[in-house]
């Protein structure tokens, strides 16, 4: 079976919109994602969660995120959104690795292409956010192209 990988911040949740709330409302804090809570109030990303859902009933899914070592509630905030957002049983499907190319899969869906072991993956990298790959709706296209075809 087709192993997909999903990245959290900025792929799944809205990362980078609350960190620049959080670097404006606590502007003494040299890592505003250190704050108690910043993880489990993210916001999804558009259409992400019914897209990952869908693909959870045709190929292996998995949450791949690297953890915020600034601050180490993320560690137990993020399994706490996958519960939140999807249910318990995907919360078994979470990984934390500060190191993502440790993995094998066929896909890793990411909006950094490295910095955390994305450029040494060796599936595909379907990079989140880039021209090709703007939102969840162009990733479902993608996957409906390469998995329907006739």
């Amino acid at each position: 079976m087709t192993r997909i990988y999903v990245d959290m911040d900025d792929v799944l949740c809205q990362f980078s919109k609350a960190y620049q709330r959080s670097k404006v409302a606590n502007s003494d804090l040299e890592y505003p994602q250190s704050i108690e809570g910043f993880f489990l109030a993210l916001e999804p990303m558009p259409n992400g969660i019914d897209v990952v859902n869908r693909f959870r009933s045709e190929f292996d899914v998995y949450i791949l995120t690297a953890p915020s070592t600034r601050n180490p509630h993320s560690y137990t905030e993020k399994r706490l959104w996958i519960e939140k957002y999807f249910d318990y049983d995907f919360t078994k499907r979470l990984i934390l690795s500060p190191n993502k190319a440790l993995l094998k899969g066929d896909y890793l869906i990411d909006d950094y292409d490295k910095g955390k072991g994305q450029d040494k993956f060796e599936g595909i990298l379907i990079h989140f956010g880039t021209p090709e790959f703007p939102d969840w709706q162009a990733v479902e296209q993608y996957f409906q192209a390469q998995y329907l075809k006739g």
